[in-house]
């Protein structure tokens, strides 16, 4: 266990797909991996196809690590679709990976899929009453085979029956030998968006990977939009008509990269707008306001910039730990919070310390950051956080806690206050966050149980994930 990021919820996957034959498609497309790393470290993969045949290469681990110069060089072809994972607990499996590649009546087809499907279990089970056999354990190859059962019709078509069918949320890569399909659950859950290099066209999860590979921003696939890109260019249609339009509020507390680009809304000034929020709702007389790194910084700067104090580094990362540390006793477990993060006694020694973070999951983390920052001489910590209580699980594709574990289940505020160890704790507020963003449209069934789609009564994260 990673006992720092274990209190922090887990993406799932991270896309990314190109159409371009006269560019070095394995390698952009390994560049544009590298750049969504954060959305997945456990597996990494990629497809290629050459017009004729999709061959896939993947592997455990991360993007670097998988993919060598000579293994890219060995990717030729004129179009590519790549996708990073992360697992739920008994689910980190090389046949997990993905993209998929599956070969039918019609050809091969390849599918890199970000989410999690709310009755991928009930269709699972009707597939296997008709005779499907499943390679993995993973939603994902539902949905594969939901369009490949459909695939009489043309690909868009069988993908747009396949969206009809499947609830819950998605953002879909689907690439045949001669084009790449991008799709979106109808409610915008899951991010994706589409870029342009050159007269080429390519899609991601998060804008940060256009600008790492030089391609230009287009926009944003639409909530139900089915987009084709191949050799004629852009396509777009709708699958299924748009519904509650809820983007996924987290992507901007927590997960995408800060210089990314989501629905029109910029992930560092929403973060820093979520620290303005707070001042407004929770102003305190401190000396200095600190982050927790890196997803608390843009928030504390806000908060600091609003009530005029001082804003510095008062914890420090340290750049260079690995995705997983294992501490085998609960003495070098103490000591793990210390190599991730390490205190800055001259910013804190005798200070007011206000200290900001993105969220609370189970409490653990926090707790020890608060012990941290007092035993480095810090006459008061007041502990900030700029997201609401997490309260219900995720069933779209984010690994939170079960309900039971998260700690805003269990405790008040007080409650968790003393808990942490914090002279003050504060919550924004639901209104405050969605002050922030500037949008009553988004997702906050994590704070609130308020789930844009309907969900299973009983909750298995091996059922239900990408």
């Amino acid at each position: 266990m990673d006992l720092l990021w274990d209190d922090k919820p887990k993406e799932e996957c991270g896309l990314f797909g190109i159409f371009a034959p006269e560019k070095e498609i394995a390698r952009l497309t390994y560049y544009g991996l590298y750049a969504l790393q954060h959305r997945g470290q456990e597996s990494a993969g990629i497809a290629v196809s050459d017009g004729r045949k999709i061959v896939v290469e993947k592997g455990m681990g991360l993007v670097s690590e998988v993919f060598s110069p000579d293994l890219l060089a060995g990717l030729q072809g004129k179009m590519a679709i790549g996708h990073v994972r992360y697992s739920t607990t008994g689910s980190s499996l090389l046949s997990n990976a993905q993209p998929l590649v599956v070969h039918f009546q019609n050809g091969m087809m390849a599918l890199a899929h970000n989410g999690n499907l709310t009755n991928a279990v009930e269709i699972r089970q009707e597939l296997g009453s008709q005779g499907t056999v499943f390679q993995t354990t993973i939603d994902s190859e539902v949905i594969l085979n939901m369009i490949a059962r459909y695939r009489r019709h043309s690909l868009e078509d069988a993908i747009i029956k396949t969206m009809i069918d499947i609830k819950g949320a998605y953002a879909l890569l689907i690439m045949a030998e001669d084009k790449i399909v991008g799709a979106r659950d109808p409610h915008g859950l899951r991010p994706l968006c589409i870029g342009r290099l050159g007269e080429r066209y390519c899609f991601a999860s998060e804008s940060c990977a256009l600008d790492t590979i030089g391609a230009e921003f287009v926009r944003d696939v639409k909530p139900g939009e089915v987009v084709t890109i191949d050799e004629a260019g852009l396509h777009t249609r709708f699958g299924t008509p748009q519904e509650r339009i809820a983007p996924c509020s987290f992507e901007y507390i927590y997960f995408a990269r800060p210089d990314s680009t989501l629905d029109n809304l910029n992930v560092w000034e929403s973060r820093r707008q979520m620290g303005v929020q707070l001042a407004k709702e929770c102003p305190i007389e401190a000396d200095v306001i600190i982050p927790v790194p890196d997803s608390g910084t843009p928030a504390a700067l806000g908060y600091a910039q609003t009530l005029g104090i001082p804003f510095e580094e008062g914890l420090l990362k340290n750049r260079y730990v690995g995705r997983t540390f294992i501490q085998p006793t609960q003495e070098l477990r103490e000591v793990a919070v210390r190599i991730k993060l390490n205190a800055n006694k001259r910013v804190i020694r005798g200070r007011r310390v206000v200290m900001i973070d993105d969220s609370i999951v189970r409490g653990t983390t926090s707790s020890k950051l608060v012990e941290m920052v007092k035993g480095c001489g810090a006459k008061e910590v007041h502990l900030l956080i700029s997201s609401p209580p997490v309260k219900y699980s995720c069933y779209y594709g984010i690994d939170t806690a079960e309900r039971e574990k998260l700690i805003a289940n269990q405790m008040n505020i007080d409650e968790i206050r003393r808990f942490v160890g914090a002279d003050t704790l504060y919550y924004l507020s639901e209104e405050g966050l969605k002050k922030a963003l500037g949008s009553d449209s988004v997702c906050l069934a994590c704070f609130n149980g308020d789930y844009p789609t309907t969900v299973p009564k009983k909750f298995s994260k091996e059922d239900m994930e990408c």
